[in-house]
């Protein structure tokens, strides 16, 4: 069961459907600290000493953003062992490739830009389940697609499909000409 309120995570309602039914399980948070929201944190480039103190061992999801200041550093936040989800905005990462010491990611949502970095590096950390492209702005959107489908390629999903359509507009006809 995933609640609607919930940044990260889930719980188990029961071992099967069988048991969901035959037992009348209602109880569904069986986690000992579900009402423990998880822990958020949202660093801002502009906010001296934000990173550091944003890591903390019991952090789930980091959120990083802002268009002001300087790119922050991953360092202090590498190696937390309940670190899941990073969303951080295009160019908000100081160097892209620190991604790769967050072990435990299950979600990233990054700018193409720093996408690409990780694929040419081929460092997308393997331990993710979902991820996202954060584009903003105005942006052609066939490399964006093309970016996709290189990360469903490194999971052997299938890729997007695409259709196109070609034609043109007739210019010669007034609004009340017939077709």
């Amino acid at each position: 069961m995933i609640d609607h309120e919930r940044s990260v995570g889930a719980a188990l309602r029961a071992g099967s459907l069988t048991d969901m039914v035959v037992n009348h399980r209602d109880d569904w948070r069986s986690d000992d600290d579900w009402n423990r929201p998880p822990v958020v944190a949202r660093v801002s480039t502009d906010s001296p000493g934000g990173m550091v103190a944003a890591a903390r061992p019991e952090l789930e999801v980091l959120r990083i953003g802002g268009r002001k200041g300087e790119p922050v550093g991953l360092a202090p936040v590498t190696g937390l062992p309940r670190l899941q989800t990073l969303t951080a905005s295009p160019g908000t990462p100081a160097d892209p490739l620190e991604i790769a010491g967050l072990t435990g990611l299950e979600y990233l949502s990054l700018g193409p830009a720093e996408w690409r970095v990780l694929l040419d590096a081929g460092t997308v950390p393997r331990s993710l389940s979902a991820a996202g492209i954060d584009v903003q702005g105005e942006q052609h959107p066939l490399p964006v697609l093309d970016l996709a489908d290189e990360l469903l390629a490194l999971w052997d999903r299938p890729l997007i499909t695409r259709t196109l359509l070609e034609g043109g507009l007739d210019t010669d006809r007034t609004a009340g000409d017939a077709p």
